[in-house]
């Protein structure tokens, strides 16, 4: 038995409709203890129904903030612009531990409040392994966005699916032009789903991981028609592309799929765009003669929202059974005061207007 109360909130932006605890696994915590709530949602891919057949309590959506002060919230994506004081312990991918714009203010709120960020993304073993994942989605839907837009199939605004009706549109029809694609971090999460994606779309892919890019082949890359990046870099590396290579005569690239987004980090190894892109308008044009399409799109699992959340939530509730001091979540709170140190904040810091 437990005495853990977790609140599963409902997630402000408006394209995200995963869930990082569905039904199933909602049910296997209430059995075991777990005091569990989860916010109404219209966008959540489960219906609040299947929630509260299962034992979960019912709450409007946002009613977080008014939560008890022992509750754990439990979400995904970011958090709404306030409060400006964070007192939870909250679980959520903060990206906000490696410089990202937006992270200095996302820490001061929870030093202002004296709640800690457990960040889903540093959930790891005592190797730094992650534990809980989307990385196979990301990395799927990364690659097969990238073949829509190789194929000219890409429409917008795009819309979930099924990985079933995703796979037949995947599949070559007469007509399509073969094409050249690499995947680099291939032996990762993400790479692993952007092979799987390739295959499916009948793409044999060139797939480089670590010993590929020590020393960058630049003119090998650049030979390709698509490039899937899927590399989660912990350390400052050489760039895979510069604005440089955009304008080399010899580029044969044509659409760069970025299913990292470290976009604003100074550790993103794709430092040529400012600024993610959207459902609503998926594809931008980097460079109009020879063309360059770039993709990169910071949710992409949510485009499979059932599968992506069946998956993340089965890594994810045995860890939320073992919630303690201890273990990967106290890594998780020791990863939060050395991000918190790194931006110079200590607790009870306001935040700046």
């Amino acid at each position: 038995m437990t005495d853990l109360h977790l609140w599963l909130r409902h997630e402000v932006r408006p394209t995200e409709r995963r869930t990082p605890i569905v039904p199933s696994d909602a049910r296997r915590l209430v059995e075991s203890g777990v005091t569990l709530t989860v916010e109404e949602s219209p966008q959540r891919i489960f219906p609040i129904e299947e929630y509260e057949a299962v034992g979960a309590r019912v709450a409007p959506a946002g009613s977080w903030v008014s939560a008890p002060p022992q509750a754990v919230i439990l979400g995904l994506k970011e958090l709404p612009d306030g409060p400006d004081r964070l007192a939870h312990r909250h679980i959520f991918f903060g990206h906000a531990y490696k410089r990202q714009p937006g992270a200095a203010g996302l820490l001061r709120r929870f030093a202002a409040g004296g709640g800690t960020l457990l960040d889903l993304e540093y959930l790891v073993d005592d190797t730094g392994r992650r534990l809980a994942a989307f990385g196979y989605w990301a990395g799927y839907l990364g690659a097969a966005l990238a073949v829509l837009q190789q194929r000219g199939r890409l429409g917008a605004p795009l819309t979930p699916t099924s990985k079933e009706e995703l796979d037949a549109r995947l599949r070559p029809v007469a007509g399509d032009a073969d094409f050249t694609a690499l995947v680099i971090g291939a032996l990762g999460r993400s790479g692993r789903g952007a092979r799987a994606a390739l295959q499916a779309a009948g793409v044999e892919p060139t797939c480089w991981d670590l010993d590929e890019t020590r020393n960058l082949d630049r003119p090998a890359l650049l030979a390709h028609d698509v490039l899937v990046n899927c590399v989660l870099a912990t350390t400052p590396v050489p760039p895979f592309v510069r604005e440089a290579d955009l304008d080399d005569p010899a580029r044969r690239l044509r659409t760069l799929s970025d299913v990292t987004c470290d976009v604003g980090s100074p550790l993103n190894v794709l430092p040529v765009y400012d600024r993610t892109t959207e459902w609503d308008d998926p594809v931008r044009r980097l460079r109009k003669e020879p063309p360059l399409d770039l993709i990169a799109i910071d949710n992409l699992p949510s485009l499979l929202p059932r599968e992506s959340s069946e998956d993340f939530s089965g890594s994810l509730r045995p860890l939320l059974l073992d919630f303690g001091a201890g273990g990967p979540w106290g890594r998780a709170v020791d990863r939060f005061h050395q991000a918190s140190r790194e931006h110079g904040i200590a607790e009870g810091e306001l935040p700046h207007d």
